[in-house]
């Protein structure tokens, strides 16, 4: 098995930058996709962006395309996303998954972090 923790998020300003941050332990990340997801208040998950084993495919919700980046580094096992440009509908819990495949759907991850917090404030 694979554990998963999240960290990096915080309170931004509208228009603000964070880089959350997932490491594994266990089993090297290498060996999964990594996604992650988000969970605003009152709405159900959503994909956010997925990234494959060597990070040479990566994919974006669109409502995130063009202000968030997905990345990893094996070596530390260690995904990373890079959101900027945030905006007040950004606001939730962030959540990186781990899986055998790269997928749109959170039923195809096995393993999840706990998640961390980003607000963003207007």
């Amino acid at each position: 098995q694979v554990q998963l923790v999240e960290s990096g998020g915080g309170l931004v300003q509208v228009g603000g930058s964070l880089r959350l941050s997932c490491v594994a332990s266990g089993r090297t990340l290498s060996r999964y996709v990594v996604g992650w997801f988000r969970q605003a208040p009152g709405k159900e998950r959503e994909f956010v962006a997925s990234i494959s084993w060597t990070g040479g495919n990566t994919y974006y919700a669109d409502s995130v395309k063009g202000r968030f980046t997905i990345s990893r580094d094996n070596f530390k096992d260690t995904a990373y996303v890079q959101a900027n440009k945030l905006k007040p509908e950004d606001t939730a819990v962030y959540y990186c998954a781990a899986g055998s495949r790269s997928s749109f759907s959170d039923y195809e991850y096995d393993y999840w972090g706990q998640g961390t917090q980003v607000t963003v404030s207007s």
